[in-house]
């Protein structure tokens, strides 16, 4: 068992961490931007302009995801440091307990930290657009995209961010042709954007009658929900907009107007669609955003390479271009064949627990930025 100079050691290593980690994430600049905010709240007029104000707390949300890590890192070393006093007055034997609890906790909430040092790109903050597809393989295929779209609902609940369907475009055997979802929450964007691919399911499929091994294929897209969307301008005559009615098994709840939004984006060939708003005017509302969202992704890719491959690398919706394969038979297994990040646990993986798989997508995207410096 470690001593308490062991602890001390640690604690005292952890200690100049937080000092690096802190001066990359610009820790004093959001904090006198935390108290101008709060400050602007404070005031009898913030709400009087919704929209801004809405911004505004949004900002104040995304600075807080960075701020409340630190603050916590800094409860627990000084925690630790209450608990080496008592040490020195009254033995090791009173305090090993509670050092042996704090001293894992402290390096946990480190490596929380230093992931968030990895999101600071443009729009890592943003809420994001989550699209799925399906690919080859049929009706195995649309029940693996429903599969993902469970997977990113569980992590986005398990995360405590918002979600709200977009568009869904079911199968009649139960899985679904396409979906997009809005994830709404700090750094949605900027922890989702790396599921975006082509992701490849191998299992005995249970529409076979003769219980075969069938490959499956989705495609995940995502995009970041603009906070500025005056950074996009689209031209209304670049524009072809389509309305029809929501899509749906019917009930005492189906729209029976054409409030559905297409919308096609004709320099580029973007389409996207919109069915979840009541009114036409909100559902064409949410997909210009969803336009304008994709219509950046395309501007980053051609000003950067790395994010070239990254949009690009969908390809074709079939074998030879996953960035991840999921194996239930004939054994288990999630690899990322970006990373080479493995894990035997497909279930766990499947209701959510994708947080490993997505930061070592941001430590190898890190390093590679790095190097690519150097």
């Amino acid at each position: 068992m470690p001593s308490a100079r062991d602890h001390q050691d640690q604690n005292e290593a952890s200690k100049q961490r937080l000092a690096q980690l802190k001066e990359s994430l610009d820790y004093a600049k959001k904090r006198q931007r935390l108290a101008e905010i709060e400050d602007m709240q404070s005031r009898p007029d913030f709400w009087s302009d919704q929209a801004k104000g809405q911004r505004v707390v949004g900002e104040l949300k995304l600075i807080r995801s960075f701020t409340e890590p630190v603050q916590r890192v800094e409860r627990l070393q000084a925690d630790i440091d209450a608990c080496l006093e008592l040490a020195k007055e009254f033995g090791e034997s009173e305090v090993l307990a509670d050092l042996e609890r704090l001293g894992p906790e402290l390096a946990r909430e480190i490596e929380a930290l230093d992931l968030r040092v990895l999101l600071g790109e443009p729009h890592d903050g943003d809420n994001a657009f989550v699209s799925i597809n399906a690919g080859a393989g049929g009706v195995d295929a649309c029940d693996w995209a429903r599969m993902l779209l469970r997977m990113y609902l569980a992590w986005a609940k398990a995360k405590g961010f918002e979600v709200e369907e977009v568009e869904l475009a079911s199968e009649s055997e139960g899985g679904i042709r396409s979906a997009t979802i809005e994830v709404r929450g700090p750094l949605a964007f900027g922890y989702l954007k790396a599921e975006t691919g082509v992701h490849r399911l191998v299992r005995i499929s249970p529409f076979d009658s003769q219980a075969r091994r069938h490959t499956a294929f989705a495609s995940v897209d995502v995009t970041p929900e603009l906070e500025d969307e005056a950074e996009i301008e689209v031209k209304e005559a670049d524009l072809e907009v389509e309305t029809m009615r929501s899509g749906g098994a019917g009930g005492q709840h189906v729209n029976k107007t054409e409030s559905a939004v297409r919308m096609r984006h004709l320099p580029s060939g973007i389409v996207v669609r919109c069915e979840t708003q009541r009114s036409q005017h909100k559902n064409r509302e949410v997909a210009l955003k969803m336009i304008k969202a994709k219509l950046l992704a395309l501007q980053v890719a051609a000003r950067d390479k790395e994010m070239a491959a990254l949009y690009g690398q969908k390809g074709e919706v079939a074998f030879g271009s996953q960035i991840r394969s999921y194996v239930l038979h004939p054994y288990q297994m999630v690899k990322d064949h970006r990373t080479e990040h493995e894990t035997g646990n497909i279930h766990a993986v499947l209701d959510g627990k994708i947080d490993s798989f997505i930061e070592a997508w941001l430590r190898q995207r890190s390093q590679k930025a790095k190097s690519a410096t150097t």
